[in-house]
């Protein structure tokens, strides 16, 4: 039997093409469903079409950032367990990230394993 969490999409947006192709290898050799897109606007666009079941999203991106992002769901009222991922972190960013409803918070580099554990337990959710 399939693990129910393997039939949940997880979201990763980021505007680096190396670490979305990273990520999406990741979880897919974890056994889980993935999609990547390039941009926070894009990522947007087809939350309408797709119950994406968790999100990996970069603090900093062109645009609109991951913070915007997360408001901007929040503000659609779409509860989607976030994971932020950034090289740019500091308390500060950290903070509004968890208050705003984050999952978790991690700096890059960051383990393979410590990414899919909160991957897993955000579809627990």
């Amino acid at each position: 039997m399939m693990n129910p969490a393997a039939r949940r999409i997880v979201a990763i947006v980021d505007d680096d093409e190396s670490v979305r192709t990273a990520l999406l290898g990741l979880l897919r050799a974890a056994g889980l469903s993935a999609m990547a897109f390039a941009s926070a606007e894009e990522f947007l666009t087809s939350v309408h079409q797709q119950p994406f079941a968790c999100l990996i999203a970069d603090i900093r991106m062109p645009e609109m950032s991951g913070l915007e992002l997360q408001a901007e769901l929040n503000s659609q009222n779409r509860r989607i367990p976030m994971i932020f991922i950034t090289a740019h972190g500091d308390t500060n960013l950290q903070m509004q990230a968890l208050r705003a409803g984050a999952s978790e918070f991690l700096l890059k580099p960051f383990r393979d394993d410590v990414l899919l554990q909160h991957v897993r337990a955000a579809l627990e959710t």
